[in-house]
């Protein structure tokens, strides 16, 4: 039954490659290649890791195992939320766990090098995963979009997780969690990755931009903005609304901004909308929206109208504070503010 599952697997990964690389000019590069990646990682996974592989019998080709997937999902999922217009050299150090982890693999495998220190780095290095995905997790819930990633997500976490908690146990001398042994452990992580093809298949049939999205055409073709401006005007764009609360004013354009930094307005745009993926109007409204929760929990506003509030900070029409709000957070501000009470 599991080797079915494991082609099944193999066969839907295939198809998942065949349909993205016929579309491959319309999706965004970076989450384009990070999802390849992360299928190609699972691929090999499938494949050849531990006794469950498909290649040779009782054998593991360690160099095959889960990590590398985590990896490669951790930065297609941020990369997904937190979009960059390229993707930054710096991330590469996100797979430094992977080398130090099949380097460990390639001592154990060899007994006169195996020991207690070798057991404990390897534990170490485990934990890393571990928290890429607690990273992930925590990520996918605040998304307003990704959440249908958590079904997987969840179940994936718990099994490494127990699985982990074993090898702790066990360099311990204490007794294992039966259910999340190596053997069966490896067996429900088969499982699991045969459950994401699909949810991933399911996607790219009924909503393929939720899963890749798609690169707008760009309408800055001819735009003169250089990259260090592009950092100067993010960085006093932020400072005007950390520092100087621009959002509070009621009316604020983008043509105010524009003046107040005395750049071209394009120029704000652009950097909002290509390099920051999000609008004017978005960017300003999340400020107003953190700054309302803030005012929210002060006893200075505790007489204060919801709206009342809301336009201190900014907002000068209820039902569009309420539209916001509920957009930003999924709760309308009087469910928000009595989750509050409810804490308190």
């Amino acid at each position: 039954m599991l080797q079915s599952i494991q082609i099944l697997t193999l066969i839907q990964g295939l198809f998942l490659l065949v349909v993205i690389f016929k579309n491959k000019k319309q999706y965004k590069k970076t989450i384009f290649w990070l999802f390849v990646g992360s299928i190609t990682a699972v691929q090999l996974y499938i494949l050849g890791d531990d006794d469950d592989n498909l290649l040779f019998k009782n054998t593991d080709l360690f160099f095959f195992d889960i990590t590398l997937f985590i990896t490669f999902l951790f930065l297609f999922i941020k990369y997904k939320i937190e979009p960059e217009t390229g993707f930054l050299k710096k991330d590469l150090l996100y797979f430094i766990p992977n080398i130090i982890y099949l380097t460990i693999e390639i001592l154990e495998a060899q007994p006169s090098l195996n020991g207690i220190v070798i057991e404990l780095f390897e534990l170490f290095i485990e934990l890393t995963f571990l928290s890429y995905l607690v990273f992930i997790i925590g990520r996918l819930y605040k998304s307003q979009s990704e959440k249908w990633m958590l079904y997987f997500m969840i179940p994936l976490i718990i099994v490494i997780s127990f699985s982990t908690s074993n090898e702790v146990l066990g360099l311990s001398g204490l007794e294992e969690f039966w259910l999340f042994n190596d053997q069966y452990s490896n067996s429900f992580l088969i499982v699991l990755v045969a459950f994401l093809f699909y949810s991933f298949s399911f996607k790219l049939v009924i909503s393929p931009k939720e899963v890749l999205p798609s690169v707008k055409p760009s309408k800055y073709k001819t735009s003169s903005l250089a990259v260090h401006d592009f950092s100067n005007y993010k960085k006093e764009l932020i400072r005007l609304m950390e520092k100087e609360k621009l959002y509070t004013k009621t009316k604020l354009s983008i043509h105010d901004v524009a003046q107040k930094l005395q750049v071209p307005r394009q120029h704000i745009s652009e950097v909002l909308n290509v390099h920051m993926g999000i609008s004017f109007q978005d960017f300003i409204n999340q400020y107003r929206v953190d700054a309302f929760i803030n005012c929210l929990q002060k006893e200075q506003y505790a007489h204060y109208t919801l709206f009342g509030i809301a336009n201190e900070v900014g907002f000068n029409s209820k039902s569009s504070f309420n539209t916001t709000f509920k957009k930003i957070k999924g709760l309308t501000p009087s469910e928000f503010k009595k989750t509050l009470m409810d804490i308190a």
